[in-house]
């Protein structure tokens, strides 16, 4: 599995990870296309421009490895912002290949690719 260095492990101040540590022995957890409700909470939806942001600014438009990142937190994103990069792409596989769909990610969450916007991060040393 590989270790996306340097990416924030959580939302600061919450328990919203963001990466696992180690891989699960029994195989990755499978990351599925999870609805989002408008009723859902403002410290849900805040990890969810948090996480975008943290892809945006880690990989940009590339191609990434699913790798460390969090299977419950990519499943919020996945079949929107996050998309598979190849087919067949096997949902339960930490070499598995995503990208950001930049077209759906700057419509859901403009204020991410905002040109004048600070990094949600700035001013926190809380990144782990």
């Amino acid at each position: 599995m590989e270790k996306h260095r340097g990416f924030p492990g959580r939302m600061p101040s919450s328990d919203h990870q963001f990466t696992i540590r180690r891989a699960n022995k029994e195989g990755a957890t499978k990351i599925i296309a999870r609805e989002r409700f408008r009723d859902r909470r403002p410290v849900d939806r805040k990890a969810d421009e948090l996480f975008l942001w943290a892809l945006w600014e880690h990989f940009g438009e590339e191609p990434f490895v699913r790798g460390n990142l969090d299977a419950g937190r990519l499943s919020w994103l996945f079949g929107r912002e996050v998309v598979a990069a190849k087919e067949p792409f096997d949902p339960q596989d930490y070499d598995a290949l995503l990208r950001i769909d930049l077209a759906k990610a700057k419509a859901n969450f403009p204020q991410i690719f905002d040109d004048r916007a600070a990094s949600p991060f700035e001013g926190d040393d809380d990144w782990d």
